[in-house]
């Protein structure tokens, strides 16, 4: 049953639900398993290895260890997960703020190159709401990052306010942008269904350097010199936009708590959406943690707490 609703209190997956599917860049079989979470874990990612746990990698841009066509997460022993934000965009979309992630490859799966068949998992086991009160990163001032012809700008706001535009050279995108105010139902209709995008141009060079080798029309969007070359077309009008939105809500999930912000981002991608969090997090007074009100009749009401918080609110 679809999640309706961001209450004033925590929640988690009422039970676990697994998925499976290919890496879209090892091209190797994954087994991913999503399991319910105690209050303040935020979403933790659990690499196994022939049924045994030997890694635990808090979903945190400080764990970020590679932003090259994905976002990668690591841990000081070196093992990494990959190709994060899809997953972790279905999760924040439909705010499940606590989530064990089980999973036995190096790469989250492509699924079919959205957060579709995340939102459908996480909507066939539904939600449980926790006892715990829900915690927030409140923006309290403009950060800005540039990066060449680049940049993004987060903003005070009361909610979650993406507004993201791109621009590539070639007829088949030009110059897109879509501005959303976020919620569950905007994530689900307007979102969760756009797939990532590539050039025919670039598969060689992609596939010597080991990359793309799960890549496939079932789950990327194929961009000609002036065509797509998927025979049913695109899902959304403008779904290449769509997609980076989807990606700047998974990558912006790195915060390790919702954000009350408006984020605004041209030309971006996941290098700068990781950025534009460590330049909030890295001036002290940008930014404050608030949790909600015991009651919901007033959900602009934030009652501050502490910013002394952030080893929590990062997932630590």
């Amino acid at each position: 049953m679809p999640n309706k609703f961001i209450g004033a209190r925590q929640t988690t997956l009422a039970r676990e639900v697994e998925l499976t599917g290919v890496g879209v860049h090892s091209g190797a079989p994954v087994n991913l398993v999503l399991h319910p979470a105690e209050a303040d874990t935020g979403i933790r990612f659990m690499v196994t290895k022939r049924g045994r746990i030997v890694s635990e990698i808090a979903a945190d841009v400080r764990n970020v260890k590679n932003l090259t066509l994905c976002t990668v997460l690591g841990d000081e022993t070196g093992t990494t997960v990959g190709t994060v934000e899809h997953l972790l965009a279905a999760l924040r979309g439909l705010a499940v703020d606590n989530c064990y992630v089980e999973i036995d490859g190096k790469e989250v799966p492509i699924m079919d190159g959205s957060s579709a068949e995340f939102v459908d998992a996480i909507d066939e086991v539904g939600l449980r709401q926790l006892d715990e009160l829900r915690k927030f990163i409140k923006v309290l001032k403009p950060i800005r990052v540039d990066e060449g012809d680049c940049w993004a700008e987060l903003h005070p706001h009361s909610g979650f306010h993406l507004d993201i535009e791109i621009e590539f050279d070639t007829k088949v995108i030009g110059k897109q942008r879509k501005s959303w105010e976020m919620s569950p139902g905007v994530f689900r209709n307007e979102l969760s269904r756009a797939r990532t995008f590539g050039f025919m141009r670039d598969v060689e060079m992609l596939w010597k350097s080991g990359l793309a080798l799960g890549a496939s029309l079932e789950n990327s969007v194929a961009i000609g010199d002036d065509q797509i070359i998927n025979p049913k077309g695109l899902r959304y009008e403008q779904e290449f936009v769509r997609h980076k939105m989807l990606d700047a809500v998974g990558d912006l999930a790195l915060a390790g708590l919702p954000l009350l912000c408006k984020y605004r981002s041209v030309r971006g991608g996941h290098r700068l959406n990781a950025h534009a969090l460590e330049a909030l997090f890295a001036d002290k007074s940008a930014w404050t943690i608030v949790r909600a009100p015991r009651t919901t009749r007033d959900s602009t009401r934030l009652a501050q707490t502490e910013p002394s918080w952030l080893p929590m609110a990062m997932g630590k």
